[in-house]
Parts: structure tokens; C-alpha cells; sequence
């Protein structure tokens, strides 16, 4: 019976795909940053072997203060297990602390074009205010390292948000090219978007997402917000014209509020214009802001209850537990590249 069970076990490991995610450790993570990834994490790593990682290499392609890249870094951690990632169902780990991520994405810059580099949309909005010519290298060559980090774990599916979709398929011709010229070697990943995902849109402003870098600490709504900064906040936040609580696209301040009311109280629209009918936008926002609480608080409580000297501890067991992978995988890339090993 227990040979059985383990064996058992062995196939349901082996038919799991695999998905690899991460988070930058920088600015305030909020919550359209829970909603759009860490809530849908949460759901897949029943089903998927998990791999969710730190991405601290990505977050020092903008200018970072050194002791804030540390504490941020835990702080994405505990974030992840208050959440409810759960290190015996994914792995977890600091990207930093496998040097195999930096050498393969030197290597796959070396098959990677300028022109495929130079289509990159997030890479001219992130250069808008100052300019391409003052960026530094890193940012321009952010997209190698991401598909460097996805290759070096024979991943299957990449969940991610609408906005990086093209940095994954980078990734797909990337690998095709590796493949096609030193044989076969990588997978070729597909990117996973929940199909029930809403774009979480500022609040200060429905047109623009919700944003961690944002310039304006009245955008969004952080994690780690006290429930008296979340309630003016929420207070603050842009609404249309009028005072019926209606869900249309005639009200885009007041259809992103209820998108993400409905995404923590797993009501439906129509239910929650049922239950403000006849009532205005202050009724609203009390609920509103009740229903956000209801989660924050006990999210904090755990994230609170978390010693940053465990979390460091249970990230380098992560990387541990991970590593053979990437050494195996590069290994293999360098072998077949032609390299003396």
C-alpha cells in the first residue's frame, strides 16, 4: 500500500506542468498586484508544479537604495506566504541566489537581436520621461534576463498579465532559435492569462493601472496600508458623475470600484448594484471599504506573525531545493554551444 501511495505521488509530480512567476522587490505591492498574480498562484500551485521567485536582478534595472532592496526583498517574501503560497506545494526562492539566471541570460543575449529588443513596449514606456538614450542596458535588456528565467526551469506555462505577453513571446522565438540551432534544448513555454483577470485601473485615475511606482500614493492600495490610510484612500478615490452605483462603461472610475469590490466579496456586479440600489457613493465606499478590510486585516496579522530570519532561511532552502535544475539546464546549454567544461 505505501509502495503504492509513493508511486502514486511519483506520477501526479511527473504529470504536473510546470509554471514559473515572480515579483520585483520594489515599490509598495498592492492590491491589483494580489489580484492580477499572487490570488491566482495561490489557486494554481494545487495543480502545477510552482515555481514563484523574487526578482531582484529585474528590480535593480532602475536605481535602488541597497538597505531598501533588502527589506523590500523579505517583504515580498512574507508577502507571498501571507497570501497563502505554501512552501510544500511551490517553490520559492530569491533570484539572485542562482547564479544560473545571470549566465544563461548572457548567453541568450548572444542569439537575441536589437531589432526584436527595440519592439519592446514597456521599454519605451519606461523611458517616456527621460529617454531610450538615458537608460541604462539593464532595463533595454530586461526581457532576455525574464526569458532566461523562465528557460533555466524547462518551464510550461508563464502566468502573467496582459502587458507581458510580448516579453514571453520573445521568450518562445528565443528558445525555437536555440533549439533550431544547437538542437533541442529548451521547451518552448506558453504564457498562462486568466481568462477571468480584470485590469485593476488607479484610483486616483481609471484610465491608467494601478500602480506600485506610482507617483501618487492615492493610485492604489497597499498590502501593508493601515485599515485608517486604506479608508481615506478609499474616500479619496475618483468616482463619475452622478450618485447611482451602477456597473457600465459609461462609469469607468465607478466600474474599476466595483471590480475590485467584487474580486474580494466574490459578488457578482449586478449583486452589488442590487444592494446600493437607491443608495449613493458614501454607502458604497463604506461597504467598499469594509469588504477591502475584511481581507487586509487578517492578511497583515500573518504577515505580521513572520520572522524575517525563518523567511531567509526558507528562501535559501528554496534555492537549494531548485538549483540542480538550473545547473543541470545550463550544462547542458553551455555543452551544446561548444564550450570546454
Amino acid at each position: 500500500m505505501l509502495i503504492d501511495k509513493i508511486i502514486n505521488n511519483l506520477t501526479l509530480k511527473i504529470m504536473k506542468k510546470r509554471i514559473f512567476s515572480g515579483i520585483q522587490p520594489s515599490g509598495n505591492l498592492h492590491i491589483g498586484n494580489y489580484l492580477g498574480a499572487i490570488k491566482n498562484w495561490v489557486k494554481l500551485q494545487n495543480n502545477y508544479e510552482s515555481i514563484f521567485c523574487i526578482v531582484d536582478l529585474h528590480a535593480i534595472t532602475i536605481p535602488q537604495d541597497p538597505e531598501e532592496l533588502k527589506k523590500r526583498t523579505l517583504e515580498i517574501a512574507k508577502i507571498y506566504l501571507a497570501s497563502g503560497i505554501d512552501p510544500e506545494k511551490s517553490t520559492i526562492f530569491v533570484q539572485s541566489h542562482i547564479k544560473e539566471h545571470s549566465e544563461l541570460a548572457w548567453l541568450l543575449n548572444t542569439i537575441a537581436k536589437m531589432s526584436e529588443l527595440n519592439k519592446m513596449t514597456q521599454f519605451k514606456d519606461k523611458t517616456q520621461k527621460e529617454g531610450a538614450e538615458k537608460a541604462n542596458i539593464g532595463l533595454y535588456n530586461y526581457p532576455v534576463l525574464m526569458a532566461a528565467d523562465i528557460l533555466l526551469y524547462n518551464t510550461d506555462l508563464v502566468p502573467v498579465g496582459e502587458d507581458q505577453l510580448q516579453h514571453i513571446e520573445l521568450t518562445r522565438t528565443l528558445s525555437r532559435r536555440f533549439n533550431k540551432r544547437f538542437g533541442n534544448t529548451f521547451n518552448i513555454p506558453k504564457s498562462f492569462v486568466q481568462k477571468e483577470n480584470m485590469r485593476i485601473m488607479g484610483l486616483d485615475n481609471p484610465t491608467k493601472k494601478m500602480s506600485k511606482s506610482a507617483t501618487s500614493e492615492y493610485n492604489y492600495i497597499s498590502l501593508l496600508d493601515s485599515p485608517e490610510i486604506i479608508e481615506k484612500k478609499i474616500k479619496k478615490a475618483v468616482t463619475d458623475s452622478g450618485s447611482d452605483v451602477t456597473y457600465t462603461n459609461n462609469k469607468p472610475a465607478l466600474k474599476n470600484l466595483i471590480n475590485i469590490y467584487t474580486s474580494f466579496s466574490n459578488k457578482k456586479p449586478e449583486d452589488i448594484e442590487k444592494e446600493y440600489e437607491n443608495k449613493g457613493y458614501a454607502d458604497f465606499k463604506a461597504g467598499f471599504t469594509k469588504t477591502i478590510l475584511d481581507f487586509i486585516i487578517p492578511f497583515q496579522k500573518k504577515y505580521n506573525s513572520l520572522n524575517d530570519d525563518e523567511v531567509l532561511k526558507l528562501l535559501k532552502d528554496g534555492a537549494k531545493k531548485i538549483r540542480p535544475i538550473a545547473e543541470k539546464k545550463l550544462f547542458e546549454v553551455k555543452n551544446k554551444m561548444g564550450f570546454v567544461l
